[in-house]
């Protein structure tokens, strides 16, 4: 669950990263890291009934919206005339795009029932092109459109929606098994908050206030590393815990 940092790429825009923006991230991809670690303890049976309750998916659920919201905020960030430079834009798409596909082929072959067919990265590509149709608008556009995106799947669902081809749309009545599934409804909603807000505050003096975080030492500098990097951790970080707990889960059983 993460977007792919749209704060790097040039000179310039590696000139105007912003440290709190980075440290949301980087506490983000930690708490997804957590929440997947709970997900194969209780996969290889090492752990139950935490990873399934309703406290546990909302947590996830509130990772994947912060993700969300900040593919907007950082469109904003790296683009506010408007994607002029449309190289920079198109390289970290295509990086998303090949990401979210190696996802489902990879996890088509190992859980063919409820691979991930449009995951957080599926959406985040599907966001990042519909999010710049708003980069050039006032900021009461985006907001307006956000909630309106939130609110519509509650109103309108549709049989017909409920095929994997149909479902990544948001408007079925009842989704297709998958271990990740971020429709675009309701969930680009929060990419047009992210778009609406950035447009609020672009006047603040954020770097300023990202000074704040300094009294983190360490802390601050290990947030704001992952925040750079929350695609690759996102990639690795599964295989890397299931090559710790699955072994793990083998010897328990053998006690």
């Amino acid at each position: 669950m993460l977007p792919l940092n749209y704060q790097s790429g040039s000179a310039i825009v590696k000139q105007s990263r912003i440290d709190a923006v980075d440290i949301v991230r980087g506490v983000a991809i930690c708490g997804v890291v957590i929440f997947h670690m709970v997900w194969d303890l209780e996969f290889t049976g090492i752990i139950s009934g935490v990873a399934f309750h309703p406290i546990w998916l909302g947590f996830g659920r509130i990772l994947a919206g912060t993700f969300m919201f900040l593919v907007g905020y950082s469109l904003v960030l790296a683009h506010p005339n408007g994607v002029v430079k449309k190289g920079p834009f198109l390289r970290r798409l295509s990086i998303i795009s090949a990401a979210a596909l190696a996802i489902t082929l990879i996890t088509f072959f190992a859980f063919p029932t409820s691979f991930i067919f449009f995951g957080i990265l599926h959406s985040i590509a599907i966001a990042s092109l519909l999010g710049i149709v708003f980069l050039k608008t006032p900021a009461i556009v985006p907001l307006v459109m956000g909630i309106l995106v939130l609110a519509f799947p509650q109103y309108l669902q549709i049989d017909a929606f409920n095929s994997r081809w149909l479902a990544w749309i948001g408007l079925y009545s009842s989704p297709p098994i998958s271990n990740d599934f971020v429709p675009v409804l309701p969930w680009f909603g929060l990419t047009l908050l992210g778009i609406f807000f950035a447009k609020t505050v672009k006047h603040l003096d954020i770097k300023t206030h990202s000074r704040r975080f300094t009294s983190l030492g360490n802390l601050r500098n290990s947030l704001i590393w992952a925040g750079r990097r929350t695609l690759p951790i996102y990639l690795l970080h599964q295989p890397v815990l299931l090559l710790i707990i699955v072994p793990v889960s083998w010897i328990l059983q053998t006690i």
